[in-house]
């Protein structure tokens, strides 16, 4: 404990000893031995504070600032200037908190989370291109694909020989008049391709009123919908492993979005298909399910364990990213 005289609000040296029952001499030689000991540890090798400042004011430069201590040490060395040692340098640079990354570098943006949630149809979507096999090596077809996250309604697609903003700005156009899309009432969700982020993409979806939000980079369960609905298409036992040209794609692809928005029952959406789930009347299948349910039931309750059993529940919302308690949406 340090003591300080002329503090009203603390005890003098001999208030303290006296309330420890200590002689003040005891006290003073302890202390007195301290500072003579702190002195005696200094090696006779460690340099002045003028040579340390020194030391700090090289390494700081403007012409050192970007280099190693080592590389510092080494041109020093070879102009005939000799300060310290390297682990000196470092030891300076230490006691002064620059012993960190001194050099001016490229800082990466932080990416925000994105936490997206619709509670009904048309109000967020995800779209993505996935690449096709054409009938050689090295040549592919590409699939743009536009999908409703609540419903999981596939509302846009089209196949092509390459990657295009102009096309993905006509094909979100027609899918947004196609389903009647107003002002500000939906977002369209992507990753972060060339595609997506480009210019014309950008100026569509503000001319129409939609926001647009992106993933962050090399992230792909920021995009899941869309990345699962691949899957899906991807792993049907009759894809093929190449298709022979791009109107083989096409017709291919014309029956897997009807089977997919018209016949699929989808798991995530409480086994409905998702044309259901997109015009309402997925409540109908609901109710259907459970009355059926309710009078098998009835006929044989021993069969039922837990009681009158009920159809898989419909999810009331969707979310890309659900926000952890406390935070909130995006």
């Amino acid at each position: 404990m340090r003591l300080v005289d002329d503090r009203p609000d603390m005890l003098t040296v001999s208030e303290a000893c006296d309330s420890l029952e200590l002689p003040r001499s005891t006290y003073y030689r302890a202390t007195a031995g301290q500072e003579k000991r702190k002195e005696e540890s200094r090696s006779h090798r460690r340099l002045n504070d003028l040579e340390r400042e020194r030391v700090l004011e090289t390494l700081v430069s403007e012409r050192f600032c970007d280099r190693s201590v080592r590389q510092v040490w080494a041109e020093l060395i070879d102009e005939d200037t000799y300060l310290c040692s390297v682990r000196t340098m470092y030891r300076i640079l230490a006691e002064n908190k620059a012993v960190r990354e001194r050099r001016n570098q490229l800082r990466h943006p932080e990416y925000r989370r994105p936490e997206l949630l619709a509670t009904g149809p048309n109000q967020l979507w995800s779209w993505d291109i996935t690449k096709l096999k054409g009938p050689r090596k090295w040549t592919y077809y590409y699939l743009y694909d536009i999908m409703d996250v609540y419903s999981r309604k596939v509302v846009g697609w089209l196949v092509a020989n390459r990657e295009s903003s102009t096309l993905a700005v006509e094909l979100i156009r027609q899918s947004c008049k196609r389903e009647g899309i107003k002002r500000d009432e939906l977002t369209v969700h992507a990753d972060r391709g060339s595609s997506m982020r480009s210019k014309p993409v950008a100026f569509l979806l503000a001319d129409l009123g939609v926001t647009k939000t992106h993933s962050r980079p090399y992230t792909s369960t920021d995009n899941p919908y869309s990345e699962a609905q691949f899957k899906t298409l991807k792993y049907q036992p009759d894809f093929p492993e190449r298709f022979g040209s791009i109107e083989d794609a096409r017709a291919f692809l014309v029956r897997f979005f009807d089977w997919y928005n018209n016949e699929h029952c989808h798991s995530g959406i409480g086994l409905v298909t998702p044309a259901q789930r997109h015009d309402g009347t997925d409540r109908q299948v609901y109710r259907k399910r459970q009355a059926v349910l309710g009078a098998f039931f009835e006929r044989h309750p021993e069969r039922f364990a837990r009681g009158m059993p009920s159809p898989p529940e419909l999810p009331g919302e969707v979310w890309i990213n659900k926000p952890d308690q406390g935070r909130k949406v995006a």
